[in-house]
């Protein structure tokens, strides 16, 4: 009875585990969305769905620090759409505008959901 108990809780365990890996991002509603958040400046987001995914990322708005920014700003959006989430690595020496890129990508997929 007991080993019957246990590979029954098991089985639930691994059920509830498969079900927290699905993206986060799923189901989001096709159309385009702006989001904005605080890097060294406020910096705005336009952010395409197409098909329930991240087709494209743009920042149309920003105000970063010339010379440290640039490398954020043409990777993170390109790995953001590449890899259908924000939860991508900050860009080393960039790391306040990284965030501020997904942050800002991250409000505007709110408004997605």
């Amino acid at each position: 009875m007991k080993k019957h108990i246990s590979i029954i809780l098991v089985v639930v365990l691994l059920a509830t585990a498969l079900v927290g890996c699905g993206s986060s991002d799923a189901g989001l509603t096709d159309g385009t969305y702006t989001g904005e958040a605080q890097g060294m400046a406020p910096l705005k987001v336009s952010v395409t769905v197409t098909d329930g995914k991240i087709a494209d990322v743009e920042v149309t708005e920003q105000e970063e620090t010339p010379g440290f920014s640039e490398p954020a700003l043409e990777q993170i959006p390109d790995a953001i759409v590449e890899k259908n989430s924000t939860e991508v690595d900050a860009v080393s020496g960039a790391t306040v505008t990284s965030n501020a890129i997904k942050e800002a990508v991250n409000n505007a997929l709110e408004q997605a959901k």
